[in-house]
């Protein structure tokens, strides 16, 4: 009897040696996605390094057919957009227009709120993509008393920190780049992701130092509702 229990402690241990951290948030956001819907609120924290630019919280809701609504709150600011899959509009003080509409609207010279916003959807990544790319960037993904932690690599601290390019345009530079990464479940689903890039990014020649923390919390799954204004509807046909 001795030998069977030891030799059952043993498997025990064997899977559990054997079980992949990277696996189980994968299949923590399949059942997430499995639930049809779900909504989330995007906190993000420059520290020391934001300056002036401290932006506020981003609120979206998603259903299964893939319309996305967001609201982006901006300092006094608040945008709406609805997304669908490559397709987008925002509303403007002009009513609801379409991605393709503000990425050519003519600035006199100067930048366009309306090219920046839309630039910003065209990179935009819902929670289930972007905890997808974290995890295929990560290294050393471990089992954590409350969770899942792991290290980015140093291309995938670079991708989170040069996420924003102009259409068609490259990336900027980025040197001295690291990042970290937490996942959360609860009762088997992703229900929160937090990651923390750091490293000097040039962009127009320019050097910035970043220290970035970006919190994505994940709530009302299965009951969220996503009601997209026939004015944006049309804009997404």
């Amino acid at each position: 009897m001795k030998k069977k229990i030891g030799f059952l402690a043993l498997l025990l241990t064997a899977s559990v040696a054997l079980a992949d951290p990277a696996d189980d948030i994968r299949n923590a956001a399949k059942k997430l996605a499995e639930k049809g819907n779900y909504s989330w609120r995007t906190t993000t924290d420059f520290g020391a390094t934001a300056g002036n630019f401290r932006p506020g919280p981003t609120e979206g809701k998603t259903e299964k057919d893939g319309i996305t609504y967001l609201s982006l709150t901006r300092g006094d600011n608040t945008m709406e957009a609805v997304l669908k899959e490559k397709k987008g509009a925002i509303r403007t003080q002009d009513g609801w227009k379409s991605i393709s509409e503000l990425t050519a609207e003519d600035g006199g010279g100067q930048p366009s709120p309306g090219r920046f916003a839309a630039r910003m959807l065209e990179n935009f990544q819902a929670p289930l993509a972007e905890a997808e790319d974290l995890v295929s960037k990560t290294k050393g993904l471990k089992k954590t008393a409350d969770g899942y932690a792991g290290e980015l690599t140093e291309e995938g601290a670079k991708h989170f920190l040069t996420r924003f390019r102009p259409r068609g345009g490259n990336a900027p530079d980025a040197s001295n780049a690291k990042g970290s990464v937490k996942f959360w479940t609860k009762d088997g689903l992703l229900s929160k992701y937090e990651y923390n890039v750091q490293g000097t990014v040039n962009f127009g020649g320019q050097e910035r130092d970043v220290n970035r923390t970006t919190t994505v919390e994940i709530k009302d799954v299965g009951t969220t509702k996503v009601n997209i204004p026939e004015e944006a509807s049309k804009r997404l046909s």
